[in-house]
Parts: structure tokens; sequence; C-alpha cells
């Protein structure tokens, strides 16, 4: 019936109906065509395909600029230049219609309509007679129009919070300078008030919730919040004169109407973006770009071509993924607000699920190219020379010692006897494409393929291609079947049908049946095979044994996967129906409804003691936090918990006195009350010489406020990002003074010229913003190009401004961008020296103690057991992870590579950060995730054990959870050493002899019941399934309601010529051999992961040195 598993020619029961066609031999073989379903129409086919993708490499450029000294003749030397010439407008054309192009086009027209509250006199009429008619377009640049309709939402809506928080804060400190300073004639203290309250108070709350939300337009919003601040309570003599006016309130008003009014037309009428629209782009990319790794990722496991999944053309598809997964959830954030204001929360909910399905899948990519690494690593041992099934071992070799060989036995190495190398398994180019018109027989057999003997399987390579020549067909047809879904992404524009093919799911569920089917008589004969081949030395029995629960490792998560595409489909479903529905609902509005009150946690196990707050979404713009609160707080008070308890009323007020001073000074020391009272003390000694009566006039000449502007800029949460921030401002200032001084010189202060000159330098700035994606190098260039340009213009026009001192309605522009220079270099020096004084957050420490508890959390999930968690839930399928703790590690990971891109700008007296070096750490972390979720698919998808599954589980307890428990004590070693900068010592305990104990036990196993075989039929023999010395092991309930223990059981072996498995029965628990194939896979996995913990362990090794018996540590 399966046409994977059997050749496309049978011989009928009654007689040969037509002739065999020769069998290939299994070893480097074409790889046949099997059966597989055509996912539109649901027919089976065995029609040629391919599972490669040449379209991925691309043609070369080779149409591109020519060099015009290649020319011999003039004429030659003119051809190539009119050549480069048409290749330059060619490009430049497709640069102007790219969406990069036509955003940055927007932005400079968006610039230049602002600039015109300055230069056209009724927009400046509109304004009012007061300066700072610049910030109009200060907003514009801040709150640009290249951004999709969604973003622009919440661009508005951030810039109008931004603008009312600032005045609100300037009219309260009017209103204090008004009680203190003129009504109860208080002037000093009205002036330490309006100091510490709304300066350190008001600006230090704006750095809180910028560091909190850690949002690029949240940052962007409290820059424009500061800006209002600042010029309201510092500039303005409202404040000092203890004189309560609104006209900078009404101008500060009008400002936003004019700047939010500007940037909202350009952003829907030119070239209009809709963030739902480029969520479905987004969609259909990522779901192309799942089926070419899925593709590529099983074509090298069929040809055993490990360098193809290092190739550039699965690296390109890699990295194409990964963009369009971050550009998907930056969509679907931006959709939201589109979603919400259009009334369709429920589509957006929809498609936020289709979002998360589509996670799923690339982690189970992950978790298949896992998978497909751990064969590769696997052969690749086995190569290097394992005894081969002709050679004998020494007689004085102990095969059961713990340390009697790595994973594939490969410190047995025979230098005369070494395995081939894996042949590759190419596909068949000829195969015929006729036979889907022959009639296919009602019964074929599934070993129709003739079998190699035992003896012919010399080596694990050769149990591998056996596996491929088996499965091969049905794998490649069903990983087909998916990749051509995944290929036909249903989705359409907003607003339009999800155009579903309604065969997709039938198809699917086809085409894994058919895998099933096949994988099944696959592994059973592979099986079979291995156990007609008991006369090999059992350390090469154990390399067979192993390479075959690989290829059912890989079997598997290919299954996995297709479980994972059926969920997806599930998930289109529903958005389909839906957006049929067509409901409009606005129920966000109902803010008292998003309103819940805290709950008091309930004390948590500490085996289930969790440190990133797994299963609580982190934000993904969240940094690490480093060390939890749970440690921080055990920690602080351990001395009050130890103390004996005192019975008087003295030490009852002692201890709770302390106890609540302790909690209070623990808030104030989290990060971000830190960072909001470090910007508010810095903002206060720096605006404090705007008040005192001797200081106020040089504040005012070197214009102060900007420089207080450019600290609030500057101050980051990080020293790193604040040396990045701060370089970035001081070359963007310098840049945007010189293009004033230039454009200044050309116009000579004429505003039609300077609008244009302006529009010049607004397009090369934000080409820097947009097109080359550096927001804030651009944006200052910008700024500074402002307070000095703009500014210098509306002084002409005779605006109401203490401007003598730089020309009056004659403006020295010179001076003007020299004091803005010197202000902003105040500003800039003022915010590093706040930031490396005051409560210094480097960014390496905080990358490393987020590094640390990763490892710690990844300790603690791996120590409960990812098989013992069967046992203990055995009447439903389970993982050993809890929901969103993959998800939460994964984000967790991702923001720590933001920290070590941080920590590449602090510059420490002991060198620059080892990026590179944590770089490596990094890639092995992550995959060391995906052998975390490789796992975890192993134990969800499993489903209820058999007897022989439990058996072999309870006979392995003892060594599984030492393994785990090894585990998790170097996940601790490892974070310890990485936060203490601390070196190894030479003792790390090595995890792979506690995984080779494991493998022992699996093998005493099968020896005990090998010899009891030969015994007398119905004989009794106790430890069958006997742990070993204190080992208790629970006792398990056979089918006919008897216990068997872990103490004795009695052990038959019956065995039949006609048998088509070879079965063991411990009393009544039979053991078959695929129940050996979920502990091999738990030992796979474990195996990488002790990989990667020692290429993990080698680079802290490189970079803090390790520590061995003759080192002197006392001094």
């Amino acid at each position: 019936m399966v046409g994977d598993s059997s050749t496309s020619s049978t011989s009928s029961a009654g007689g040969a109906s037509r002739p065999l066609r020769p069998a290939r031999a299994p070893a480097r073989s074409k790889l046949r065509n099997g059966t597989w379903i055509i996912p539109g129409t649901g027919e089976r086919t065995r029609r040629q395909f391919t599972l490669r993708y040449p379209h991925l490499d691309g043609p070369g450029d080779d149409d591109g600029i020519r060099p015009l000294s290649e020319g011999d003749t003039v004429k030659e030397k003119v051809q190539n230049a009119l050549h480069n010439t048409r290749v330059a407008a060619q490009r430049l054309w497709a640069w102007s219609n790219s969406p990069k192009g036509r955003g940055t086009i927007k932005c400079s027209i968006a610039y230049l309509l602002a600039s015109m509250g300055t230069f056209w006199h009724p927009a400046a009429s509109f304004l009012g007679p007061m300066d700072g008619k610049h910030i109009v377009a200060t907003i514009s640049v801040y709150f640009h129009p290249a951004r999709s309709a969604g973003s622009q939402i919440e661009a508005v809506v951030i810039a109008v919070i931004a603008v009312c928080y600032a005045m609100f804060i300037g009219t309260l400190s009017m209103a204090t300078s008004v009680l203190f300073g003129s009504m109860l004639d208080m002037v000093e203290f009205s002036y330490a008030l309006v100091l510490l309250i709304f300066i350190g108070g008001g600006l230090g709350f704006v750095g809180w919730v910028k560091q909190k939300l850690n949002n690029p337009l949240v940052s962007v919003g409290a820059s424009i919040a500061s800006i209002g601040i600042i010029t309201i309570v510092t500039k303005e003599n409202s404040v000092h004169t203890g004189v309560f006016t609104n006209q900078k309130i009404i101008q500060s008003l009008k400002i936003l109407l004019m700047a939010t009014t500007i940037s909202t037309l350009v952003n829907l009428l030119i070239w209009p973006v809709s963030a739902r629209l480029a969520l479905r782009k987004s969609m259909r990319n990522a779901s192309t770009s799942l089926g070419d790794m899925l593709s590529m990722i099983a074509s090298a496991f069929l040809s055993g071509a490990e360098e193809d999944l290092s190739s550039s053309t699965f690296t390109k598809a890699s990295s194409t993924y990964s963009s369009n997964l971050s550009q998907m959830n930056k969509n679907a954030r931006e959709s939201k607000y589109e979603y919400y204001f259009l009334g369709q929360e429920q589509v957006y909910r929809e498609d936020k699920a289709v979002v998360k399905s589509m996670e799923k899948l690339a982690q189970s990519i992950g978790g298949l190219r896992s998978a497909a690494n751990t064969q590769f690593e696997l052969l690749k041992e086995v190569s290097n020379g394992p005894l081969t099934a002709n050679s004998t071992a020494s007689p004085t070799t102990n095969v059961f010692s713990p340390i009697f060989g790595r994973s594939l036995s490969a410190t047995l190495k025979s230098g005369s006897n070494r395995f081939n190398a894996l042949g590759a398994i190419d596909e068949a180019p000829n195969e015929r494409s006729d036979q889907e018109d022959e009639p296919t027989p009602l019964r074929q057999s599934p070993t129709a393929m003739p079998s190699p003997s035992s003896s012919s399987l010399k080596t694990p390579s050769d149990i591998f291609e056996l596996f491929i020549a088996r499965l091969g067909p049905s794998m490649k047809s069903l990983v087909h079947t998916m990749a051509e879904m995944l290929k036909e992404p249903p989705f359409g524009n907003p607003g339009e049908p999800v155009k579903i093919n309604e065969q997709f799911k039938q198809s699917l569920g086809d085409a894994i049946s058919l895998y099933n089917l096949a994988r099944g008589n696959a592994l059973e004969e592979l099986y079979k095979t291995i156990e007609l081949g008991r006369n090999r030395p059992e350390t090469v029995q154990a390399d067979f044994e192993e390479v075959a629960a690989a290829c059912g490792h890989f079997s598997f998560s290919l299954l996995s996967f297709a479980d994972e595409m059926q969920i997806y489909l599930d998930t289109l479903d529903n958005l389909r129906d839906i957006i049929e529905q067509k409901k409009r609902t606005w129920k966000w509005l109902m803010v008292w409804r998003h309103i819940k009150l805290p709950s008091r946690n309930k004390s948590e196990d500490p085996e289930q003691l969790t440190l990133i707050k797994p299963v609580k979404r982190m934000r993904q713009s969240k940094l690490p936090q480093g060390i939890p609160d749970t440690m921080k707080n055990r920690r602080g008070t351990v001395g009050w918990d130890i103390a004996p308890q005192g019975e008087g009323f003295w030490d009852h007020v002692v201890r709770a006195t302390s106890r609540s001073l302790l909690k209070f000074f623990r808030f104030l020391a989290r990060d971000d009350i830190r960072f909001g009272l470090k910007v508010g003390i810095g903002a206060t000694l720096y605006a404090m010489f705007a008040f005192i009566p001797q200081t106020r006039p040089i504040y005012a000449h070197w214009r102060g406020e900007w420089g207080l502007l450019s600290f609030m800029i500057v101050c980051s949460m990080t020293v790193g990002a604040s040396n990045a921030t701060a370089s970035a401002r001081f070359t963007g200032t310098i840049m945007g003074a010189a293009f004033v001084l230039i454009n200044w010189w050309i116009s000579d202060g004429n505003a039609i010229a300077l609008a244009i000159l302006g529009w010049a330098v607004a397009f090369g700035a934000f080409y820097i913003m947009v097109d080359r994606g550096n927001a804030a190098f651009g944006r200052f260039i910008l700024l500074s190009y402002n307070v000095s340009s703009l500014y210098a213009y509306s002084l002409t026009q005779r605006v109401d401004d203490d401007d003598d001192d730089e020309g009056g309605v004659n403006p020295v522009i010179a001076t003007i961008a020299f004091h803005r220079v010197v202000a902003v270099s105040a500003g800039i020096v003022w915010g590093l020296i706040i930031c490396r004084l005051i409560w210094p957050m480097p960014a390496r420490q905080k990358f490393k103690e987020g590094l640390a508890v990763l490892y710690l959390q990844m300790g603690l999930i791996w120590k409960r057991g990812p098989l013992a968690i069967l046992l203990r839930n055995d009447t439903a399928a389970t993982s050993y992870m809890k929901m969103g703790e993959q998800a939460a590690m994964q984000r967790y990971a991702t923001q720590l590579q933001t920290l070590r891109v941080a920590a590449n700008n602090e510059y420490e007296l002991s060198g620059p950060f080892p990026s590179e070096a944590y770089g490596r750490i990094m890639a092995s972390t992550q995959r060391a995730l995906d052998a975390f979720h490789a796992m975890s698919l192993v134990t969800q998808k499993h489903g209820r054990l058999s007897a022989g599954e439990k058996a072999l589980l309870y006979y392995t307890a003892e060594e599984r959870a030492q393994l785990c428990s090894r585990i998790c004590h170097v996940f601790q070693v490892l974070a310890s050493s990485v936060m203490l900068e601390y070196p190894l010592t030479d003792a790390v305990p090595s995890v792979m002899v506690v995984r080779d104990k494991l493998l022992g036990k699996i093998f005493r196993f099968r020896k005990e019941q090998v010899v009891r075989s030969g015994g007398d039929e119905g004989g009794s023999a106790e430890g069958a399934v006997a742990g070993d010395g204190n080992n208790k092991t629970p006792s398990t309930p056979t089918s006919n309601g008897n216990t068997s223990t872990g103490d004795s059981t009695t052990t038959t072996t019956t065995t039949t010529a006609a048998a088509t498995t070879t079965t063991r029965k411990l009393g009544d628990v039979t053991v078959e051999e695929p129940d050996y194939a979920l502990l091999y896979a738990y030992a796979l996995v474990t195996g990488q992961l002790a990989k990667e913990l020692k290429v993990v362990e080698k680079e802290v090794e490189n970079l803090f040195g390790r520590l061995d018996e003759d080192a002197l540590l006392l001094q």
C-alpha cells in the first residue's frame, strides 16, 4: 500500500506479474521516489521531484559599475561611462521606489513643511511671538512619517502624552513659584522646591519611564517631554520671577498640533504604509523561508552531507527567516493599533496566534536541525575508528565500565579497522515518473526490497544507509508535501479573505499516515536487523543501536514538525473564520476591564524555582535583570532568619524595623529606580545654575538648556549605551553646526534658500536614519541644524527673546552655532560623568549576570528530569518544561546579545570587552537551547509509556538522576565562573562519564537478558530490572494486576523463527527493541548538551584561566 517502504514493482501472491527491478544496495545508492501527496488536490503520485532549491543562490550581479580604466580606447571609456550612468540611474530609480527610498523622501518632505513654521510668516504668526518655533521641525524629526499607519498612531499618542506631561510639570512649577516666591516671599525655598520636585522628580520620572518601557518611540517621547520641561522651567522667566503665564503652554500645544498634523498627513497621503499589509507580507516571506529550511535540512540528512547545513545557501535561508521573524514581530505590534482603531480586535488576536504558530514551527526546525547535527556527530565519531564487527575487544576490557567509551565507543580505536565514512545518498535524477499511471497492487509487502543480512552490516554507517533506503523516500515525500504547503501561504491583503486550500489538511493527514506506516516498518526492520547481529562485540553493538536511535530521533522530530504544521493549519482556519464574520468591536475602550488587582503569590517549590519568570510572558523589549529578586531578598534576610528570635518588645521592634528598612532600600536599589534617581540627581545638579543669581547669566548666554537636554539624551541604562549615544550626539552636533555655517553663507539668510538647503540636509540625514538604520546619528545632525539655523532665522523676525548676545535681528551665525556646540558638549560630558560615577551599570556586568542566570535557569529546568516526568504523569503527554519557558529563555538570550553589543562601546582600563569569545559562548548556548527544545518535543509528543519503557526507566532511574544533577552542577559551575570572573579548576565534573554509566546500565540490561535467555525457559533470575546498590525503584503494576518491583523479576525469552520482532519478557512485562528508542534519544540529546557545555567550558577557560593543584592562592 505504501510506496515508500517498497519497490514499485512487486510479485503478487499468485505469481510474478512483472519482473522484479534489480534492487540497489543501500550503500551510496540513489534515493527512490516514494508516494507523495499533492497538497492542492490530495492526489497520490510518484512524480519526480527534488528537495533542492537553486533559486536561493541567486544570480550574480555582473551588470554593475565598470571601472573607466578598463577601456583601451576613448570610445570604450565613453561607453563605460554611459553604461555606468545608466546603471546608476536604474539603481536610483529602484531605490526611490523601495520602502526605504520612499520613507526617506517622505521624511524630507515632512521636514520641509515643518520648517515653514519658521520660514512662512502666516504659520509663524499662528505660533505666536515667542521663540521656539523650530520645535515644530524637531518634533517632525523625532516622529518622522517613515513608518506604518499603526506606528504613526502610536507616535501621535506618545507625542500628545509627552507634551501634556511637560505642560503639567511646567504649570505646577509656575504655581509653586507664584505661591512660595511671590505670595510667601520665599524665593530661595521656591527655587529649591522647583529644582528637587519638578526638575529632579519630573525629569527623573521621564528617565525611569524611558528605561522601564525600553521602546524607541517612548525614548523619543521622553526627549520631547524633556524639551518642554527644560524650556519652561529653566529658560523662561516665569518661574524665576514668580509670574504665572500660559503663553508658552499655548504655544507648545500649537507646536504639537502643527507637527503631528504635518507628520500624519504626509504619512497617510504620500505612499501610505499599512502595518497590517506589511504583517501579511512578512508572514508570506517567513512561510516560504520555513519551507526552504525544512527542505534543505531534510536533503542534508538524506544525503549525509553535513556541509549542506553550513553552506551559504542554508545560511542565506536562515538569515532571511531571522530577519523576517523580527520584522514580523515588529509588524504585529504595529498592526495592533490599526486593528484596534478599526475595531478588528479579534482579527489581531488571530493574526498574533498565526505568528506564534510560525515561531513554534521555527523552533521545531531548530529541533530538526539539532537531530540532524546529532546524527552527523555520531557518524563522524564512528568514522574515527571504533571497533568493527570483525574485531574483538581485549579480554581485560570491561565493556560496562563507566569510562568504556564515548557515545559511540570512540575511545576504543583501532588503527587498522576503521569505519568507512558515510557515502552520500543522492537523489535519483532519472527516476521513472510514469509509474504513477501503473496499477498499484492491493497489498505490498513492507519488505519487498531485499534486506541485507546482518553480516553485511559491518559498520553503524551501514545502519544509517539501511534506514535511509527504507524510510528515505517516505521522509522525502512528507517533507516535499509540507514544503509545498509552506511555499503557498494563504495570506492576502488585509480585509481580503484568507484563501486556504481546503485540501491541505486532508493532504497533510494522508502524508503523515503514509509516513507513520513507513516509519513503523522501517524501524521494525531496523531493530530486527540489529537484533540478528548479537554476535558482534558489545561496544560495536552499542554503536549500531545508538545510530539507529539517532535515525529514529530525526524521524520523530520530523513527525513533530508535521504535528505543528497541523496546528498551524488549524490556526489559519480560525483566522479565516474571524475575517469572514466581519465583526467590529471596540472593547479596548472599556479601560476598567483591563484593570487587575494584584494578588499575593503563593510560595513556590524550591525545585520549581523560576529565575527568569518564564510563565508570565517577558516583554520582548525588556532587558535582562540579572540576579533575580528572589535571590537578592534571600541573601539580604538570611541573617535575621537564622538569628535567634528574641522575646522582648525591643527585639521585635528592631527586627521589624530592620526588615522594613531593608525592604525599602531594596526597592531603591532596583535598576530602574536607581536609574531614575541618577537622572534626577544629574538634572538637578546641572539645572541649579539656572537658579543661582550669579550663574544664571552664564547659563543663559551659553544656552545651558540644550546642554541639559543633551544630558537627558545621553543618559542610558548601561555605560556602553551611554558611550555610544554620546559619540553619535557629539559627531552629529559638529556636522549639523558645519551645515549651518555652509548654508547660511550660501543663502545669506534668505528664507527660500534656507528652506531648500535645509531640505537637502534633511534628505541626507533621513537617508542615514531610514536607509542606513542609524537613527540616532541622523537625528542629532538635524537637531543641531534646527537649533542653530532655524533659530537664527527666527531672530530676524523680531521674536520675544533675550538674544542680544547673539546679534539680535542681525544674528551672528558663528556665535550661535558655537554656543550650541559648547552647550551640547557640556551636556554630553556631564552625562558621561553621572553615568560613570553614580551607580554605574556596565553592560558587560549586566551581560555576565544575565548569562549566569540563564545558565542557572537551564540547569534547574534540566534537573527536573526530562524522562522522569513521564513516569510522574503517565496519564497524558507532558513536557518537563512549563508553558512559556522555552520562549522566555529564547527572548532572554536574544536580549543578552543586545547587552553584548552595548558592552563593545565600554572602555575599561582592564581592556576591551571580549565580544568574539562571548559570541561563541552565546552560539553554543543557542544550540543548547535547541537541544532543550528537541528533548521537550520528545517528551511532549511521546504519549503514554509502554510497559517495557517503564521497566527501562525504572531500571536506569539512578543513573538518569545522576546525569540530570551533573548537568545542573556544570551549569552552576559555569554560571559562577562567568559571574565572578574566576578561573575554573581542572576538576570540573564530566557529564560524559555519567552518561557512559547510563549507557553501560542499558548495555548491562541487554547483557543480562541475553545471558538469561540461554538458560531454562521459565526459570527465574534476580535483578533483571533491579537497580544497583541502594537504588530503590518504584513498583510498576503489571497487566494482570500484580506488582513488578525493582528487586527481582522473572525473565523469560521466547524466540520463534516466524517472529517479526524479538521480544523479552520480564515477568509479565514485555520489552521490545523500540522501547529502547526513548532512552537512546535522551542519551543523544544529553550528549549534544554535554558537547556544548564543553565548548562553553573551553571558552571560559580561555577567558579566565584554569587552576590546577599547584596554584598558590593564599597570600
